[in-house]
């Protein structure tokens, strides 16, 4: 769970040739540091990949452009990790302004499909579903860096809400083990999440998901073996070192990890 503050030491910038974030103002203990908002781009090329351009938050949205711009190239697709507000609020508004098409899980007819390679510009971008956060969740690899864009799937700092009940932590787990087999095999080395900063060990991390996720599960359990009969009971229970402001996020895990007991006792 999410909720540490911000980090003074992330404020976006370029992790690569080819990639770039631009930081939303949108701080809070769910959206930690801000949203990020990736430009990618082929070195040598003029088109642009926008990955969540964020909220609907004007001055945002220019100062992407302005990102753009300075380099001398133009916004060629735009990309969404989820349909959070947080992430994909200005979608529209950004295809108003660029003219570029916008592609996501359930937009329509464009859907991203699994395993789709898209090359703009002379970059190759790979499409892998990573629901469980939420059902439209998708994460992108960016081959050439080694680098995994993992939209709320994984953060840059904390862990992240099964947002029940459109989340599932069955999904979850199977998406945090589709990432820890990438980057068993070498394809994927660093993370470049959708909030906080990047991250230079991608498979220590994916570690450290899938284990904190088994012991909250163990916990959640207990506490319902100790007689939790609600979800805010357990969150009372497990979460107690999590600020409050996070309650309600956290409630909707338990409420994820609980259908997933009754699943699977």
């Amino acid at each position: 769970m999410n909720g540490a503050g911000a980090d003074p030491g992330w404020a976006g910038g370029r992790t690569s040739d080819r990639a770039e974030c631009v930081l939303c103002p949108n701080p809070s203990p769910m959206t930690l540091d801000g949203t990020n908002t990736w430009l990618l781009a082929e070195p040598g090329s003029d088109e642009v990949v926008v990955v969540d351009p964020g909220p609907l938050d004007e001055a945002h949205l220019a100062h992407v452009l302005d990102r753009v711009a300075s380099t001398g190239r133009r916004v060629a697709l735009t990309l969404l990790t989820h349909g959070h507000a947080d992430h994909a609020e200005s979608a529209d508004r950004f295809h108003e302004l660029t003219g570029a098409p916008v592609r996501a899980v359930g937009r329509g007819h464009d859907d991203l499909r699994a395993g789709e390679s898209l090359r703009v510009g002379g970059l190759e971008v790979l499409v892998v579903p990573t629901p469980g956060h939420t059902s439209d969740s998708v994460s992108f690899v960016l081959p050439a860096d080694n680098t995994l864009l993992t939209g709320d799937t994984v953060l840059g700092r904390g862990t992240t809400v099964v947002a029940w009940p459109d989340g599932s932590l069955e999904a979850y787990l199977e998406s945090l083990h589709r990432i820890e087999a990438l980057t068993r095999a070498g394809g994927v080395t660093t993370l470049s999440p959708g909030h906080g900063p990047f991250v230079a060990d991608a498979a220590a991390t994916v570690t450290f998901y899938l284990r904190h996720r088994a012991e909250r599960l163990e916990q959640v359990r207990a506490a319902v073996a100790g007689g939790a009969r609600t979800a805010h009971a357990v969150v009372e229970q497990v979460y107690a070192d999590v600020p409050r402001s996070v309650w309600p996020a956290a409630e909707l895990s338990v409420q994820a990890q609980l259908e997933y007991l009754r699943e699977h006792p």
